[in-house]
């Protein structure tokens, strides 16, 4: 008999090479349909793989990620079935379950894949999965693999093989069609009942433009017809919210070749939402004690050496900046903190001075790959709300729930209600990754989960999601279309000062080292503006938005009565343009209500002679006649004063 540990810490007793399955089984049968796959010993398995030894157990569902996870993969395979049914010849490379759905690559010889052929594909895996074949696992040896693929004629399958170790491979079969693969998968084809191909890409066999590009295929599966009729109306209102598209409309920001791919350029407009965002927060940020600094955004190579950023992220900075001066390198700045160490050590510290709170609106630079930029979210120049807080070690608790309130203000304020927490460690079974002794480590883990805990925030906890320096609390939002962004950071860190050799003078006249906190609430701004534009629909709270009217004229000879409006207006705070163009005024509202401008007020001969103004609101509200106290009332009322 062996011993399975429940995630509610129960155990329960069953007979040696029990699976998964048998043990949802043994709890409900409504359940066991449900089963996907499971997590034993922290490892996802089939849930019909045989459990040989006392483990802890988790059973997965669609409602789990892992779950969907297992699933999305296993119709991977499914495509590959159908697609090798339909191509016979075809090769395979590989084809993984991604954050939405999978994809796979491969390579169809003279036949080239097209959209046109989605359908036929579909089809032929609906055909097949209603066939209700199992995923079967099966441990081969690395001769009898490399027979397999060879009689194929798969050379990608083969390169694979050659990074494998004889006793790790295993194979999975469902219908006539054999795979290499470590699984997991569930357990038929059964569950598999809507199929949407998507989209079809080129894809470098493993990233090497040198080599031959193969076809990508990207795809997504559920079990309900229902569910993927949800999925594709929330892309198509994802469209109507792409942050590129509105940006654009709304003249926030843009993009040139000539200054370079990934370099975003702020329009006036952008720029006034940008400021606003920063004001907001260096208000908050100084009700709470920080004090704001100013660092250039270069710094000398042997900065980023001393604080280890060169060896992390030396390949994903921009070559170094050569001077006249022999052996002279420096860098785009990558990150923030080494120059604010260098701020705290410009003299000697008094425990009396700390907490140290200093904060940079500093703009950095990362050399991302240009297939991997994507307008304000994915860029190679962004600026972060950064501030850095050199604490004592008994400081650290305090200083850190300081920082848990400001970010869930923060949040709140931009609407962001839906949120978990995500405590993200180190892996310890990769300690190469990260810098710092074991016990600051342990330490700085612990500070991060006992200040959750004491004020009850929801989080989940992460193996290897730390930065290579620390462990961190990442805030894990949903927006109105129900997607999850990394929003907002806390790190603690006791490994910079002391590559930096920072220290304090204690209580005891002795010198001691500081304990370092990075935060972020926003994360940087470009990122922020770009979930923020897609959360709101460009809808932008009231007091961010750039232009909070437009007054429209029917004729210019109303020009006066408007400059005076608007004249008005801005005395109680209430900013926007006067619409003066020889346009209809159809056109006019209609391409206000493009620019997402919160109030229209239309100005013709009978507000003129009544005094009076005709207000329309964004979406198409008619608010009708009012004075300008009342708009002015009712104006600040929606803006909460």
């Amino acid at each position: 008999m062996i011993n399975i540990t429940l995630p509610d810490g129960s155990k329960r007793q069953y007979d040696a090479n029990v699976t998964a399955m048998d043990v949802a089984k043994s709890i409900s049968e409504g359940l066991a349909r449900n089963v996907l796959s499971a997590t034993v010993n922290n490892e996802v398995w089939d849930a019909n793989r045989p459990i040989e030894k006392d483990s802890s157990l988790k059973l997965h569902t669609w409602n789990d990620k892992e779950g969907k996870s297992t699933f999305w993969h296993s119709s991977a395979h499914l495509f590959a079935e159908a697609v090798e049914a339909l191509y016979p010849g075809t090769k395979f490379g590989i084809g993984p379950s991604i954050e939405k759905g999978f994809y796979y690559d491969i390579d169809t010889g003279d036949i080239q894949l097209s959209t046109n052929d989605f359908q036929k594909i579909e089809k032929k895996m609906i055909e097949l999965a209603r066939e209700k074949n199992e995923y079967v696992r099966k441990d081969i040896s690395k001769s009898d693999a490399i027979a397999y693929f060879k009689e194929k004629n798969d050379e990608y399958k083969l390169e694979l093989l050659e990074g494998l170790d004889d006793g790790s491979i295993t194979f999975y079969t469902q219908g006539n069609f054999t795979d290499l693969c470590r699984g997991p998968h569930i357990p038929s084809t059964a569950p598999i009942k809507a199929i949407k191909l998507m989209k079809v890409a080129g894809a470098y066999w493993r990233g090497d433009e040198k080599r031959k590009q193969l076809t990508r295929i990207y795809g997504i599966t559920f079990p309900k017809q229902k569910e993927l009729t949800e999925y594709l109306e929330l892309l198509e209102e994802a469209k109507k919210r792409d942050h590129r598209k509105l940006g654009t409309e709304m003249e926030l920001f843009m993009f040139s070749e000539k200054v370079g791919s990934g370099l975003p350029l702020w329009l006036p407009k952008g720029t006034q939402v940008r400021e606003r965002l920063q004001n907001f927060l260096k208000e908050e940020q100084e009700k709470r004690g920080y004090e704001m600094v100013v660092t250039p955004h270069i710094g000398h190579k042997n900065l980023y050496i001393t604080s280890g950023h060169y060896a992390k992220y030396g390949e994903d900075s921009f070559q170094p900046i050569h001077t006249p001066k022999e052996d002279e390198e420096f860098l785009l700045k990558p990150m923030n903190c080494p120059h604010h160490c260098e701020i705290y050590g410009v003299r000697p510290r008094s425990y009396k001075e700390l907490p140290l709170r200093i904060a940079e609106f500093g703009t950095v630079y990362r050399y991302e790959q240009s297939g991997e930029l994507h307008g304000l979210s994915r860029v190679r120049g962004f600026t972060q709300d950064d501030a850095h807080i050199f604490c004592t070690p008994d400081q650290l608790k305090a200083e850190f729930l300081n920082v848990l309130d400001l970010t869930e203000t923060v949040l709140k304020k931009m609407g962001f209600e839906s949120y978990t927490a995500q405590i993200s460690l180190r892996d310890p079974e990769n300690p190469e990754k990260y810098i710092g002794s074991d016990e600051n480590w342990e330490i700085a883990q612990a500070a991060i989960i006992d200040a959750c805990s004491e004020v009850e925030l929801e989080t989940v906890t992460e193996l290897g999601e730390a930065a290579f320096y620390g462990p961190k609390l990442d805030f894990m939002i949903k927006d109105a279309l129900g997607r999850s962004w990394q929003l907002g950071t806390i790190q603690v860190d006791y490994t910079l000062p002391e590559r930096f050799e920072l220290e304090y003078t204690g209580s005891d006249n002795q010198a001691h080292r500081p304990v370092m906190i990075h935060r972020a609430p926003f994360g940087s701004l470009e990122r922020f503006m770009s979930i923020l534009i897609e959360h709101t629909g460009g809808n932008f709270p009231l007091w961010l938005t750039p232009d909070q009217f437009a007054i429209l004229l029917i004729s210019d000879k109303f020009q006066g009565f408007a400059e005076e409006l608007q004249r008005g207006l801005a005395k109680h705070d209430i900013r926007g343009y006067i619409d003066d163009r020889s346009e209809s005024m159809g056109k006019k509202i209609r391409d206000n209500e493009i620019k997402k401008v919160p109030y229209m007020i239309i100005i013709g001969e009978k507000e003129v002679n009544a005094n009076m103004l005709n207000v329309r609101k964004h979406g198409g509200e008619d608010l009708g006649s009012m004075s300008l106290d009342q708009f002015i009332e009712h104006f600040n009322e929606e803006l909460g004063n």
